[in-house]
């Protein structure tokens, strides 16, 4: 079913109706597939100062399932990975300048949200995911009304090797895929309470937040926690990908995209907390699937606030949206990586690197954890 309907219309309106439903996430299309710099923002990175902690409050009591972070001063980015071992091929200019940031302390999600917590919340509101909507023709120009069903994209692993310029061919629309049939109708999530939920549009974890009094982190609140205390580490962990000859993330090892090896303990996506945390005790803060930010996605959003102020507080983003690989599609910062990424495509693991996804497209690799104010302070932009 999912092959005959890739197979209406013509190759450039199929490549355009995947990106704009699923794919527009994580790994930079085929250009930078093909080893090429994203859109060079002609700004030079800068130097990691020490992170400064807030103090740990002492008589706040941390909700159930989350941990508090403690907020404080932070050098936020990443540096050019590719001469660091297992840095991959991308420049990450996106990432720089390196700039310092404050934020306010604020309770984190100990791990992603899981399927049944997300279960509880459609049963408690009868809520309907982007991916059991029906599109509207309005969204998808060209495309045969008749062919526009409720579904999603899925990662399907080709049977064997191929060129990585072109990721229709591991990525596949398909009809009925939704969070509860995460890979297509004959898929479900039994026995996978503890795993992440996927196939999740920002709206449906924006929903999912409310409905929890609680809100999706900023960019500046999930690397500041994603960094567990330490400066300008390369991973969530430390500066080494391996911890003493352990994984310490969910990625892929062997052959992307055919062939997992699962030389982490996981071929696909793994339960939470299958790995040890940060030091703010975040488990999967890196690795397994993306998860979800506020912030709209600009390449240059660094470097205008580098321009603006000394150290941004509290920052929530940039006002609008531009992407100039896709202009005109609306995205949000992902974070983290996922169980797909490798240096042989994508290192978005490194902790100060950024992903950036679609509004409305959910995929079988971006989930989400959800925060909530320690403070009512009043928070500013800019100091």
């Amino acid at each position: 079913m999912a092959t005959d309907y890739l197979q209406v219309g013509t190759m450039k309106r199929i490549a355009r109706f995947i990106a704009l439903l699923c794919v527009a996430t994580s790994c930079w299309l085929i250009h930078v597939a093909m080893g090429e710099p994203a859109a060079s923002l002609h700004v030079p990175p800068s130097t990691f100062l020490p992170t400064m902690e807030n103090k740990r409050p002492t008589s706040a009591i941390s909700p159930p399932g989350m941990v508090v972070i403690p907020g404080g001063e932070f050098s936020m980015g990443c540096k050019d990975p590719r001469s660091m071992p297992h840095g991959g091929h991308e420049a990450m200019e996106d990432c720089r300048p390196i700039h310092r940031v404050y934020v306010d302390a604020f309770w984190m999600d100990r791990t992603d949200v899981t399927n049944a917590e997300f279960a509880r919340f459609v049963r408690s509101t009868g809520y309907v995911t982007v991916a059991e909507r029906k599109p509207r023709p309005e969204n998808f120009p060209g495309v045969d009304p008749a062919k526009l069903v409720p579904g999603s994209a899925v990662f399907s692993p080709p049977p064997r090797p191929v060129a990585l310029n072109d990721y229709t061919q591991w990525w596949s629309y398909v009809p009925g895929a939704n969070w509860r049939h995460p890979q297509g109708p004959s898929s479900n999530i039994e026995g996978r309470s503890s795993y992440p939920v996927v196939q999740v549009a920002y709206e449906d974890a924006a929903a999912y937040a409310k409905w929890a009094g609680k809100r999706l982190p900023t960019e500046a609140e999930w690397e500041f926690a994603a960094r567990g205390g330490l400066t300008g580490k390369s991973y969530a962990w430390g500066d080494e990908m391996l911890d003493d000859g352990s994984f310490m993330a969910n990625t892929h090892q062997g052959s992307f995209p055919d062939h997992d090896s699962a030389d982490d303990g996981y071929a696909g996506i793994s339960p939470v907390s299958s790995f040890r945390p940060n030091g703010y005790g975040l488990y999967d803060i890196t690795g397994n699937v993306w998860q979800w930010t506020s912030d709209w996605y600009r390449p240059d959003y660094y470097a205008s606030l580098i321009a603006s102020a000394r150290i941004a507080i509290n920052p929530h983003g940039p006002a609008t949206s531009n992407d100039p690989e896709e202009p005109g599609v609306l995205k949000r910062v992902q974070r983290g990586g996922s169980f797909l990424c490798t240096e042989q495509y994508c290192t978005r693991y490194i902790v100060g690197t950024r992903g950036k996804g679609e509004v409305a497209s959910p995929t079988n690799h971006v989930g989400f954890r959800c925060v909530r104010d320690l403070s009512t302070r009043s928070r500013t932009q800019n100091r």
